[in-house]
């Protein structure tokens, strides 16, 4: 079957796949497979999708896009599982913006249910030039690969309580002040659900380079894959000589998408440059601290997020927890030179 695509999601782009397809009606039911399908109705809210640029795109009903199987565990937004099967004129649902698509069990009222997704086929790639036998498409081919190269760099952990939280706006002010003072700095996004958005904000703001786990072939990171995706992507960052890398973990420190399984691992945390935790209130602030040291030996160095939105939330972590806290968004400059003085106490310079 030949399809035309029009649309084409994100979390795709490893394969640099073109809008004219080639379909297989035997469909592999696995994390990646690479599937067409055809949007069912119309939705006036969370109804776009990243395309391989980033450039978000408002779905229609009868659109005919591009995504991949795989599953999604989002307390503020859908929880989606792999089906067991998949086969044309099966009924699933886009689980995410960046195009993963499964089976929804649950959903945050906040997004209203998702859009069904009529499946078509699986989408064919032909590597052999020439060659009119297709293979079924994964987002593993062309992906990152581990290849056993230990990583060697500095890495700023950016960590907080759940979605939210404001890790990604910590990320950036820390990537532009970093850079404004001449380190060179590449960023990652080590867990989540395949969304380009926040490596590309990173981008935006001054890094060089930035990867995912999707740039490793994870639609969805867990327990199982979380901490050898991110020595894979810390070892192609170790490769540019960045003097710091800047790594946000999507989700939270408790949660299904494997943050606790890189915190655990004595080989990542032993590249820790500074933790910066970032939590959405009080109770956040102490319990988050409090676990991340007795349960990982983790001190963070700041807390950011919500929680330190004005005077009240900065006097209580400074009082309660004696921890500096600074906003990223109202008090960007003073976040970045805070860390700043801390590499410097580290002996982290800039070539």
């Amino acid at each position: 079957m030949r399809i035309y695509a029009d649309k084409i999601a994100s979390v795709t782009r490893n394969l640099k796949l073109d809008r004219t397809l080639t379909l297989s009606a035997t469909i592999r039911a696995e994390h990646g497979a690479v599937v067409a399908g055809r949007i069912v109705g119309d939705k006036s809210g969370y109804n776009q999708l990243e395309d391989v640029h980033g450039r978000m795109n408002v779905l229609h009903g009868d659109d005919i896009i591009v995504g991949a199987l795989g599953h999604r565990n989002a307390l503020h937004g859908y929880e989606g599982i792999l089906p067991q099967q998949v086969e044309p004129g099966q009924k699933l649902h886009v689980l995410n913006l960046g195009g993963v698509i499964g089976e929804c069990v649950s959903h945050n009222p906040d997004v209203g249910p998702p859009f069904e997704f009529e499946v078509l086929g699986q989408v064919l790639v032909y590597p052999e030039f020439q060659s009119r036998q297709g293979e079924p498409a994964n987002i593993r081919m062309g992906a990152l690969k581990a290849n056993g190269t230990k990583p060697d760099c500095r890495v700023i952990y950016v960590a907080g309580t759940c979605m939210n939280a404001g890790k990604t706006a910590a990320a950036c002010a820390l990537v532009r002040r970093l850079v404004q003072t001449g380190y060179r700095v590449g960023g990652a996004k080590l867990t989540g659900v395949a969304l380009m958005r926040d490596t590309l904000s990173m981008r935006d703001y001054g890094a060089e380079v930035t990867l995912d786990f999707t740039d490793a072939g994870i639609v969805c990171t867990g327990p199982e894959t979380a901490a050898q995706v991110a020595k894979t992507i810390f070892a192609e960052l170790s490769t540019r000589r960045f003097d710091v890398i800047v790594a946000e973990t999507g989700d939270g420190i408790m949660g299904d998408y494997g943050v606790q399984a890189i915190l655990a691992d004595a080989g990542l945390r032993a590249l820790t440059a500074a933790f910066v935790f970032c939590a959405n209130d009080p109770v956040g602030v102490v319990g988050g601290v409090q676990h991340l040291k007795t349960d990982y030996g983790i001190s963070a160095d700041l807390v950011t997020g919500p929680a330190t939105d004005n005077n009240v939330g900065v006097r209580f972590v400074e009082q309660q927890l004696g921890l500096p806290a600074i906003n990223a968004r109202s008090h960007a400059k003073a976040l970045g030179d805070h860390l700043l003085g801390l590499l410097e106490q580290r002996g982290i310079q800039h070539a």
